[in-house]
């Protein structure tokens, strides 16, 4: 019996090494390609006020509809002033400012202010009983993937963004809004021109 060497390149054809290093090649650019993409979406700016609102469609949880619709896009709502509330269940802070949400929501409902709802890392179940505990009645939505979330820039829950008439952010609370601010804003907005 001779001692035969065998070397790593005899073992494995070539056709086969060149294979695993193509896909491994192609791996390894989807993979920075996405990270890249991540970087520069996470650098994105944050809507600060005086620009554009962040365009999106929603699906609505059944039962908080807006107009009835089981789905909308925020451009669709341009003309009126939308409060735009990022929440959860899991949330202690939203539970601070639900009430005030849901009264002035009825308050300012006829008079061309729009309230939005948007669920934040949560599950349906649970933000259906958290809105059933506060008897939210203003229109609430999933954020599906979190892109609603992410083109906002939302950094935690409660964040609110005042939407004008035009378009524009005008004005963004991170936190639990007053019912100071909540309604000064409102009131402002309402008697800008679109």
């Amino acid at each position: 019996m001779t001692d035969a060497t065998i070397t790593p390149a005899e073992t494995i054809p070539a056709r086969r090494v060149n294979r695993w290093a193509i896909l491994a090649g192609a791996a390894t650019l989807f993979i920075l390609g996405f990270l890249g993409w991540g970087l520069l979406n996470t650098n994105a700016p944050r809507p600060e006020p005086g620009s554009p609102a962040p365009g999106f469609e929603v699906q609505f949880f059944n039962g908080y509809e807006w107009e009835s619709r089981p789905a909308a896009a925020l451009e669709e709502m341009k003309g009126q002033v939308v409060v735009l509330n990022f929440w959860a269940s899991w949330c202690i802070e939203c539970r601070v400012e639900a009430d005030l949400l849901e009264n002035t929501w009825r308050a300012y409902e006829d008079q061309g202010v729009v309230f939005l709802g948007v669920a934040y890392i949560d599950v349906e179940p649970q933000s259906i009983a958290y809105m059933e505990e506060f008897n939210i009645t203003y229109p609430n939505a999933p954020d599906l993937r979190s892109h609603i979330s992410q083109d906002y820039k939302v950094t935690g829950v409660p964040e609110t963004f005042f939407i004008g008439k035009d378009g524009l952010v005008k004005d963004i609370v991170i936190g639990p809004v007053s019912a100071q601010r909540l309604t000064s804003t409102i009131e402002r907005l309402l008697a800008e021109d679109a």
